[in-house]
């Protein structure tokens, strides 16, 4: 029988595994069911010990790779919003509009015209750092007074 310690390590390897697989296969269809079934783990263990090593969900982490990969590609401006939305695997316009402007706080139409103005003569790996999205708060309110 393994002790607590043992357990919990080998559950941050299968955590690492996870996060390492959203990482490289946003663009892919992944659900919390299929990442907990390539870890032996059930779903709901998986998101519970995913969020406590993380501080989010799978299904957060992953919409939020999505979206990262997302402004990267509206800021080169060649695709539609449309387009970004399928190349980054989400397969709801609304539902990827929606979590977009909860991270980045404008809708991936605005972004994608403001941000090729603002990122304008700045390397890409500049570009990623400054313009990335605000993991585990929301994006700040516009201020209504």
């Amino acid at each position: 029988m393994s002790s607590r310690p043992e357990q919990e390590l080998r559950d941050l390897v299968w955590l690492r595994r996870v996060r390492d697989r959203i990482d490289r296969q946003y663009a892919q269809p992944l659900d919390v069911e299929a990442l907990a079934r390539g870890v032996h783990m059930s779903a709901g263990h998986l998101s519970r010990e995913f969020k406590r090593a993380y501080g989010e969900s799978p299904y957060s982490y992953l919409m939020t790779r999505r979206i990262e990969r997302a402004m990267a590609l509206l800021r080169r401006g060649d695709l539609s919003v449309t387009e970004v939305c399928f190349a980054v695997g989400c397969q709801s316009l609304g539902t990827f509009s929606t979590r977009f402007h909860e991270l980045v706080g404008v809708s991936p139409g605005t972004y994608r015209r403001e941000a090729a103005r603002a990122t304008a003569g700045m390397p890409a790996c500049v570009a990623k750092q400054v313009t990335r999205p605000i993991r585990n708060r929301e994006a700040p309110l516009a201020d209504s007074n």
